[in-house]
Parts: C-alpha cells; structure tokens; sequence
C-alpha cells in the first residue's frame, strides 16, 4: 500500500515552509525558503506577496521530491499564517496593489489614538473582542485607503481583494484570477477588526466604521473543511484547513481542553488558553480570539496574550549590536555570570503588547552601571522573554476560573534550556516542549487530516504527542518576587516614551 501523507504551508514571519507529515504526526520532509523584510521608514515593515507566493512554488515541489513523494500520495493540504499581515490585490490581474503591511507594523498608531477617543474600546470589544492597537487589520485596509488614491472607489466597485496570507495563497493555489476561492477562516477573520466573534460573521457596524466594502472581503470559513482543489502546485489536492499560525500551534499542541495552554517563541511570543465554548472577555489585556472551529461544530474560544518582541530581541542583539556571531551564542554568553548584575531589557520595540497595549512605548535599558558585561546583557536579553511571559500568566490566571498548571511552548527559542529553565522558574510551573517542535505546521496538518478523514478524532492526535523536555520551577520564591518588581519598576521607565505631535 502506498503511503500518503498531509502537508502543511508554514507561512511565517522570516520565511515559507512545506512540510510533509505521516499518520502518527512524524516530520518527513521540509522545505524552507525565506523572503526578504523590508523596512521603508521606521516603523513601517513590509513583505512583498508576489516573493512569497513565488517562494511557495519552489518550496512544494522541493518537499515532494525530497522524499520522492508525487502529489497523489498527498491527503490533503492545510495552511498556517502569519495573522493580520494585510494583503491587497487586483481581482481581475492578481497582482498586489504594493507591498503587504507586517502585523509588526506600528504605521496605524495616529488611528488608533483616533480610535480610543470616538467610539472607545467598549465599542470594539462588544463586537469584535478586540482593542483599538496597530496590531490588527482593518486599521491597515483603512491606512491604505487614506493614502492610496482611488483604492477605496475601486475596493467599493469589486476590483479590490482583501486577505491576509492564507487568503492569498489560496487564491492562486485554487486559480487566482481564473476563478480562485477567496476564503479565510474564523480564526484569522477574527483578527481582522472586523469579524463579530459571536456570529462568525463579518460585522455591519465594524465595516461602515472602517470604511471596508464587503465585496472586497473573503468568505468566512470554519478552520477545518473540505474548501476545494488545489489548481496549481498541487492539482486535484484537496485544501482542507487555515488557521492562523498561533491557533495552528495551539492545535499542534494538542490544547483541546479548557485550560491548557501554550506558548510558541519565535519572532514574538504568543501565549494562548483553550477557554473551551465560552467566549471569556478580558479585563486584564488579554485578546479574546477564535481558538479554532472545526468544520460544523461550535468554535473553541481562547484567551491570548502577545509579546511583540522576544526572539526578535535575540536577533537585534546578534545582527544590530554584534555581541553574538549566532542566535544559540546568547546561552553560552548569558551562561559566563551568575545573574543579571541588576540590568533588565524592556524590548517595546514598537510599543507593549499584552498585558500593557502601549504603543507609546519603546525599549529601555535599565540598571546599567560599570560592573555590567555583555554576559549580563545577554541574560537580560533571554530574561525579558521571561518576564513578558509572567505578565500574561499573571493575566490569564486572573481572567480564567481555571490556573495554568503546565505550559507547553515551541518554537526556535526552546533550543534555549537556560531560558526555558527561567521561563519555569518565574511561572513557578513546570514547562514542557513537545517531540515535534513544528507545532505550527503540526497543527495545519492536524486540521487538514481531521477534514480529510485522515485522522479520525482529536483523542488520537493526542496520542500522537509525546514529550521531548521538561522543565520544573526551581527559584526562591522571595527571589522571584522581588526579581518580579525590578521587573515591572524597568516597564514603568520605558512608557511614555513617543508623545503626539502638538497641533500647531
């Protein structure tokens, strides 16, 4: 019998990975190509979609033949993403009407002032489960009609597709302009500004505030299904699942009850808690999101917290200040002392995310004194990740009836046992990375299989997880806290920071 496989499309932050998974959720192939980042004024981050669609086309056949598996053998198909990253094409060319705006991007931050004064956050929140920030989409679709001449008239006429990039690879996976399916799912259109988190369905309200047209909008779809054929790449595969690459983790992690949680390191970190059918609105910065919904079933709904920089202080330390020739260095510099010498890195590179939502904040060195090394600034470097971690625990443990007993993480950071140690020391829980590290991928493929028919039901991915590593909580708990306080003393410094512009 021949074997089959699911594959999964990665598409991240820093790069596009096709990665094939067999039936007890093993790695058999992977395929990786990265895209460029472009940064055309501070701020302001950019991909190009055209590169990474072209990217994908050389990444699939690549994971097939390095196996030397034809498409025949391939189950299905399912797409994780890179969320509320803003894509905008012709209909009629499939070519994108400029570059897409990154979630990182902070170029919306006047709007979002605009949008705490009329019509306040209660406003949102009620519909959409999300606050006024530079984090989500719609601000971008309205950023763009604002500066783009004629692009909302044309959005309005039915020239204009809007997606994020689940949404645009489908498209051309399924045809592009010749007929393909312009679809996303409930977990990425609930990122969008846009989506009511309780109907699943694009808002009246949020649209006519925004200014979006509807006939530029994809289709709401659940995260896993049957949505049609692949046309190119892939042809007469079927494409059965999206979600939005930290659901998709979630997923991959096999979160599927209330309470368990999770959190992925990668360029940011994302912490998310399974809520179960209960949509459980914040009231200490957290984001209330789709969890993941499958085919006709009721929405699973989670609380999230976002760290908007955490590996990507890592790099900046690597590539910016060249302390380290290679991202797994910092363990080995951060290793040479004890502590941090009484140095703390608040990285609010382009402001606070959760639990905070500042976006007036940038990142402070704080503590410096002559005694301070680059070793210290190393341990600084992984501490912060700890430490924004603990903000968001703290946050979920006080708007969830249920406390996190354990946290699974993954992501490129957990090679780090010197952090992921310090991660457990300051959660005071044990912290466990899973066998598969490609949680992400892991949890598409999940999807994708369930839809299929691949799988049969949730218990057996359960039995698919096994655990590679385990970290217990090992800090005096008076150490902890008071390392805590210095921590939050640091955050107060670094708020404030970027001022409005005094009308004239």
């Amino acid at each position: 019998m021949v074997e089959r496989y699911v594959m999964s499309i990665d598409q991240g932050t820093n790069s596009t990975r096709c990665i094939l998974f067999d039936h007890r959720g093993r790695l058999v192939s992977v395929a990786q190509k990265p895209h460029q980042q472009h940064f055309p004024r501070p701020g302001w981050v950019e991909h190009d979609a055209l590169e990474i669609w072209h990217n994908l086309q050389r990444a699939v056949p690549e994971a097939l033949s390095d196996v030397g598996v034809g498409t025949d053998q391939v189950a299905a198909v399912g797409l994780a993403n890179q969320r509320e990253t803003t894509v905008l094409w012709d209909r009629r060319t499939g070519a994108p009407l400029g570059r897409a705006i990154v979630w990182q991007d902070t170029r919306t931050a006047p709007l979002v002032e605009d949008l705490l004064q009329r019509p306040g956050e209660e406003f949102f929140e009620e519909r959409c489960s999300l606050p006024p920030s530079t984090y989500f989409s719609a601000l971008r679709v309205r950023w763009l009609f604002d500066h783009v001449k004629g692009l909302q008239e044309r959005a309005q006429d039915g020239e204009v597709l809007f997606g994020t990039m689940e949404t645009w690879l489908i498209w051309n996976l399924t045809g592009g302009a010749d007929g393909g399916l312009h679809i996303t799912d409930v977990t990425n259109a609930s990122r969008t500004m846009l989506m009511n988190t309780r109907t699943l369905t694009w808002d009246g309200e949020l649209l006519e505030f925004f200014g979006v047209p509807r006939p530029m909008l994809p289709e709401i779809r659940s995260s896993a299904e049957t949505y049609g054929e692949a046309r190119a790449l892939l042809p007469g595969v079927l494409i059965t699942a999206a979600l939005g690459d930290q659901q998709a983790a979630l997923f991959g992690q096999t979160c599927f009850s209330p309470g368990e949680a999770k959190c992925t390191y990668g360029t940011g970190g994302f912490l998310l808690l399974n809520t179960g059918n209960e949509l459980v609105r914040s009231r200490h910065g957290l984001l209330t999101t789709i969890g993941y919904k499958i085919g006709d079933q009721q929405p699973v709904y989670a609380l999230e917290g976002s760290i908007a920089v955490t590996g990507a202080l890592v790099q900046w330390f690597r590539d910016r200040l060249g302390m380290i020739s290679s991202a797994a260095e910092i363990e080995t510099l951060a290793r040479t002392v004890e502590d941090n010498g009484g140095c703390y890195i608040v990285p609010a590179f382009s402001g606070l995310f959760a639990p905070h939502w500042r976006s007036d904040a940038r990142g402070v060195i704080v503590g410096l004194t002559s005694y301070i090394t680059k070793g210290h600034l190393a341990r600084a470097v992984l501490e912060a990740t700890g430490w924004q971690t603990r903000e968001v625990v703290d946050a979920m443990n006080a708007d969830s009836s249920v406390a996190i007993e354990q946290l699974k993480v993954d992501g490129g950071m957990t090679a780090d046992n010197l952090l992921m140690q310090f991660v457990a020391d300051v959660l005071d829980v044990p912290v466990v990375r899973p066998m598969v590290a490609e949680t992400v991928s892991l949890g598409a493929a999940y999807a994708a299989g369930l839809a299929a028919g691949y799988w049969p039901d949730l218990e057996v991915l359960r039995r698919n997880w096994h655990r590679a590593a385990q970290w217990l909580p090992d800090m005096d708990p008076a150490l902890r806290e008071s390392e805590y306080d210095n921590w939050k003393r640091a955050v107060e410094r670094s708020l404030g920071w970027v001022r409005a512009p005094e009308s004239s």
